[in-house]
This record gives structure tokens, sequence and C-alpha cells, in this order.
């Protein structure tokens, strides 16, 4: 566990997402759980090490099972976009494994076996304040990498968590992306709002500004690639062509060559069907 700013904590060793923890008065708020039970064993144990026995809450920036697969394990109250929310209406009780492999970080894990979602008991709209200390810990809706994406924003300590808005060294999750809402979030985190701000991404830990205009850059390509397909009425299966393009930017080893490829894969599909063939059939891939 890193401390980034005053009782600001991240952890990004664990497989999976890079998790947070704001250490406050009243409680703990921590910020995704890894997908591993083994890892969420492991983050529950530093968090008693912070000397807290006050309250606890899990929040999840988006519905990926990458951050919400061992919110159970978190064992208290869950807290999530309302969109977040409908995603686990729609999803069975227990865990069950897709059909297609997408590229995320569980799939590499053992078979989770018999798991069951924790749904998120509280939810909200727009924006969602916590007093817990001096200043309100602020929950904001941010779609872009999904419909109930958020960040957790610690004004007093100037650390926003942003989610798979930002990822580092690996292809972000495009199946459930609002690409022009996405690059708005961008505009926002590069502007004056958060200058000087710890920007902490779902995948990577603390980003640079050159990370996210990197990642700024990434998604005006893929934008541009996927209208270019479009305007050609080229079919889904078209995408194949673009793979290579925009996998050539990442470091990695073969096998996580062979995971990003099939994460590109399946997100350029699902997007490309979800805003060029809207009448086609759409896997839930959050």
């Amino acid at each position: 566990m890193q401390a980034i700013a005053k009782d600001v904590y991240i952890e990004d060793q664990y497989p999976g997402v890079t998790l947070g923890a704001i250490h406050l008065p009243h409680g703990v708020i921590q910020i995704d759980a890894p997908p591993s039970p083994e890892d969420g064993r492991a983050w529950r144990a530093a968090l008693l090490n912070l000397g807290s026995s006050g309250e606890r809450v899990l929040i999840n920036l988006d519905a990926h099972p990458d951050r919400t697969l061992g919110a159970r394990l978190m064992d208290c109250t869950v807290i999530a976009h309302e969109k977040t929310a409908q995603v686990f209406r729609n999803r069975p009780t227990a865990f069950k494994m897709p059909g297609e492999e997408t590229g995320a970080e569980w799939e590499r894990l053992p078979n989770p076996g018999n798991v069951r979602w924790a749904p998120p008991e509280v939810s909200f709209s727009h924006q969602m304040e916590i007093h817990w200390g001096n200043a309100p810990v602020l929950l904001e809706h941010h779609p872009g990498p999904a419909a109930g994406a958020i960040w957790v924003i610690a004004p007093e300590a100037r650390v926003v968590f942003v989610g798979d808005a930002v990822v580092q060294g690996q292809p972000p999750f495009l199946a459930n992306a609002d690409l022009k809402a996405w690059l708005e979030g961008l505009k926002l985190l590069l502007s004056d709002d958060y200058r000087g701000w710890l920007v902490v991404g779902g995948r990577g830990g603390l980003a640079a500004v050159e990370t996210i205009r990197a990642q700024r850059d990434y998604l005006l390509q893929v934008g541009e690639k996927l209208e270019n397909l479009a305007a050609k009425k080229s079919p889904p299966e078209a995408i194949e062509t673009l793979l290579p393009g925009l996998l050539s930017g990442f470091k990695a080893s073969a096998a996580q060559q062979v995971q990003f490829t099939q994460r590109l894969r399946y997100g350029l599909r699902q997007y490309y069907l979800r805003h060029y063939h809207p009448s086609a059939s759409l896997d839930e891939g959050e």
C-alpha cells in the first residue's frame, strides 16, 4: 500500500484494478476490490493496519468484474452509480462465466467458482457527498468507459480516482464506452480545474499529465478509425484490420499480447455493433 497524500492510499500490486483507500475520522472509504479472493483477504488485512475501527464503505467506480467480483469479500456497504446498480439487476445473482473472453484481468485468474455478486446498496444519479471528515469526499458521475462510471474526488487532499477513464501501458476497455463523454472527462482532467492534482487511473496507478494526454490521443485515433470503417459500410469483422496499429504502442509479454489483442477485438466489435449496427445482438461486457 502506497500513501500518495495525507490519509489517501493506493495499491496497484494485485492483478486487476488499482485500489484506493481514504482514511477519515469516521472510517475508511475503499475504492474498488481485487477480483482474487486471496488478494481480497490481503487487502482487507492491509486496511485493518490503518488502525481505523470506524465505518467502512466500498465504492465501485463502474460495473466491470475486475473491480466488482471481489466486492462481497470486503463485507461492507457498496456504493455505485444508479446505472451500475442497473447492470447488477440484469445479472444473475451468482457469477456466470461469459461466453466470450473480454481481455479482462479476472479471466487470467483461476476459475472463481461459486461467487455471488454484491450489488450496490446505495446509488446516486449525478453527485453524492460523504461527510466523514473535515471536508466531504465527492462521488461524481463521469460516463465514458461505462454508462455508470464515476470519479471519487477528495478535494482536501487534491486527489481524484478516475477508474478506467485513464489506464496505463495497456489498451482501454471499449465495449461499453461512450467516446464523446470519455473525451470530455479527459478534457476536464487536463483543465485548470485539476491542475496540480494527483490523478489515480484505474489500471497503473498515478497518471501524469502526459499519460492523460496519451489516453486522449489514443481514443481520438480509435474514434477516427471506427468512423472510417463505418463510412465504408464495413462489416464488424473488419475491425480485425485495426488491431495491429492500435496494439503497436504497447510493450507486453507474449501472454499479455494475446490478452490485449482479445480485449481490443472484443471491445471494438461491441462498440462498432452498438454505434453502427444497433439492431445487432450485444453481450453485456461490463
